[in-house]
């Protein structure tokens, strides 16, 4: 893959101090202005896996934000804090001597499943336009509503002293500060997050990603291409279509096709179309072309959601 027309996903590790806008300012003044995004922002104390958007890859995002993650947080009872975690205020503190380690299992396995979870004041989610913390800066607390969200798993790794480790998998929109302070209000101490390490986005593992100065290494000595995933294999939890010669011209217009046009349709299509899950456009050569989606009026189409080349 040439450096010049590098598009895809790369996986960094954030290191702590930087924000995820830090990463890809970085990277995009690495490449030269190249366009560059992300998908899951991490706060500046956390560490572990930013998946980093190039070239076309940007185009993607909103497929990949919805990947699930995994972490590892580490959970100190008897501490309260405004923010939820280390960087804030502490508010209260408890004693936590009485708390038990089943007492911390049983709380823990109320927290599996979905869940209610209310955004953090300390948070970019909206509240008539203005985000959370910059009403929390000026003072204020603004009334939010709770948000549904599933906690796939949630394990107990090590309990010492006030500090609980837990490894957290869990879906898109998960606030683990929040889980932490709810976990220690359950206790009935209080509790907020003192450290996070996300170890995995979807597919992208931590044991695969490059720090910022290890990727700047990299892209000097040419090498950085072999880091990128394709757009192709960052999809490839959707089902393929390939489309014939003709298809192919008018998916490259973003103009729906007819399935007579449409080979190597995944069986249970009806199911497919019918629960809205995206597929992957490929040509006769195997070459990704578009992201579908099957719709039906009188007749079933393949059509164009998100074209992932240049249109001709």
């Amino acid at each position: 893959m040439a450096q010049s027309t590098l598009d895809g996903v790369l996986t960094v590790c954030k290191e702590v101090g930087w924000t995820s806008h830090d990463v890809v300012a970085k990277i995009r003044h690495v490449l030269g202005g190249a366009k560059v995004g992300h998908a899951g922002t991490l706060d500046p104390a956390a560490t572990g896996v930013l998946p980093v958007l190039i070239g076309r890859g940007t185009r993607i995002a909103e497929y990949l934000v919805e990947w699930d993650k995994e972490y590892r947080a580490v959970l100190r009872l008897g501490e309260t804090t405004d923010t939820q975690d280390a960087t804030g205020t502490l508010v209260d503190r408890q004693f936590t001597g009485h708390i038990t380690p089943a007492a911390i299992r049983e709380v823990a396995s109320r927290f599996q499943g979905a869940i209610e979870q209310v955004p953090p004041m300390y948070s970019a989610v909206k509240v008539a336009g203005v985000p959370l913390y910059k009403s929390a800066r000026a003072g204020k607390t603004v009334a939010r509503q709770a948000r549904t969200v599933t906690v796939h798993s949630l394990d107990i790794l090590e309990i010492d002293g006030q500090n609980v480790t837990l490894r957290v998998v869990c879906s898109k929109g998960t606030y683990v500060r929040t889980l932490c302070a709810d976990l220690g209000a359950a206790l009935g101490v209080g509790g907020h997050l003192l450290s996070l390490e996300r170890s995995r986005v979807g597919p992208l593992m931590l044991d695969q990603a490059s720090t910022v100065d290890e990727v700047v290494a990299r892209y000097a000595i040419g090498d950085l291409g072999t880091a990128v995933i394709s757009l192709d294999q960052a999809l490839k939890a959707f089902p393929v279509v390939v489309v014939d010669d003709l298809a192919t011209e008018r998916i490259r217009h973003g103009a729906p096709v007819q399935m007579s046009h449409v080979r190597d349709i995944p069986e249970d299509r009806h199911a497919v179309a019918e629960s809205d899950q995206p597929v992957r456009v490929h040509d006769g050569e195997g070459r990704l072309l578009a992201i579908g989606k099957y719709r039906v009026s009188n007749e079933m189409v393949l059509a164009v959601e998100k074209l992932l080349v240049e249109p001709r």
